[in-house]
């Protein structure tokens, strides 16, 4: 693998890293977060694709790929509300763990990467330290508080349940043969669709009136940090450059910036024994990320 292949895939963990922070700094609910984020990608694939005369997709590569970011903003609907339980400190360790067991296993069981022995080994290894770091990340001193939040099992739930839509907007571009600059702009416009239905579908949403709401605009900038790393991860993610397992396994790096944000940030407080376990955590992270990059 080489340096250039390893820094392409290193470049989603800076737009995923910031992006849980921002949202949380611009504030809202989940609906202004979601049309802030996923207008935010629709304009910088818009930009992305005239700059570079990027042809139009069709038939089953425009499906797929537009599947892929309404899949996306299926679960990231749900990890906002997560976030609203726990905070973003402790949610994104928990869903960079989710998201690792699903996607890696697809990659490694079904698309036949980390294909010998020895890199099998390894790579669940790399899981397995990754699983042992973000269990760290969640220690909590006092159990009897609730910190980020009032209900962290209903928290973990929703987490749970939106890694079937993130694994689904991994898997569904694997599925065919495409550019990821290609990709990027039928992906945005999935994402903008399901966010645009969300806040017209319920009746609490539509009372909210999301489209005239501050936040729902000023959450556009985290959008953009979301589309530099949704493009440069379809980049990585590709077989010829680090793959599906390697290249999410390297995205997911992001956890160390998106809780360090929750934390510095966003004032998620955390006692000294904490810290150190979430320090200890992230450190495991890295280790594993550096042993993926090199499978």
């Amino acid at each position: 693998m080489s340096a250039i292949n390893i820094l392409i895939g290193l470049m989603p963990m800076i737009g995923w890293g910031v992006f849980p922070v921002l949202t949380g700094y611009f504030g809202g609910k989940p609906v202004n977060q979601i049309i802030g984020a996923t207008y935010g990608t629709l304009i910088a694939a818009i930009l992305v694709a005239l700059f570079r005369q990027t042809p139009i997709l069709g038939g089953k590569e425009f499906l797929f790929t537009f599947l892929s970011g309404a899949s996306w903003s299926i679960g990231q609907i749900l990890v906002f509300y997560a976030f609203t339980e726990m905070g973003v400190s402790r949610t994104m360790p928990i869903s960079t763990g989710f998201q690792l067991i699903g996607a890696s296993l697809w990659g490694v069981l079904v698309l036949g990467e980390w294909s010998s022995a020895t890199a099998k080994m390894l790579g669940f290894f790399a899981i397995l330290l990754i699983i042992v770091g973000v269990y760290f990340t969640t220690y909590t001193e006092n159990k009897s508080q609730n910190k980020g939040g009032s209900n962290a099992l209903k928290g973990v739930l929703l987490v749970l349940c939106a890694e079937v839509g993130y694994l689904a907007y991994s898997a569904f571009p694997q599925a065919i043969t495409v550019d990821g600059f290609q990709a990027f702009l039928p992906q945005a416009l999935g994402m903008a669709v399901v966010a645009t239905i969300f806040a017209i579908a319920t009746k609490g949403n539509r009372q909210s009136k999301p489209f005239r709401t501050k936040s729902s605009y000023t959450n556009i900038i985290s959008g953009f940090f979301f589309a530099f790393a949704a493009l440069t991860y379809l980049i990585s993610a590709r077989p010829e450059v680090n793959g599906l397992a390697t290249g999410f396994t390297l995205s997911q790096m992001n956890v160390i910036l998106a809780t360090l944000g929750g934390i510095y940030v966003l004032h998620e407080s955390k006692t000294r024994k904490e810290m150190v376990a979430v320090l200890s955590g992230l450190a495991l992270v890295v280790v594993a990320g550096v042993i993926t990059a090199f499978l």
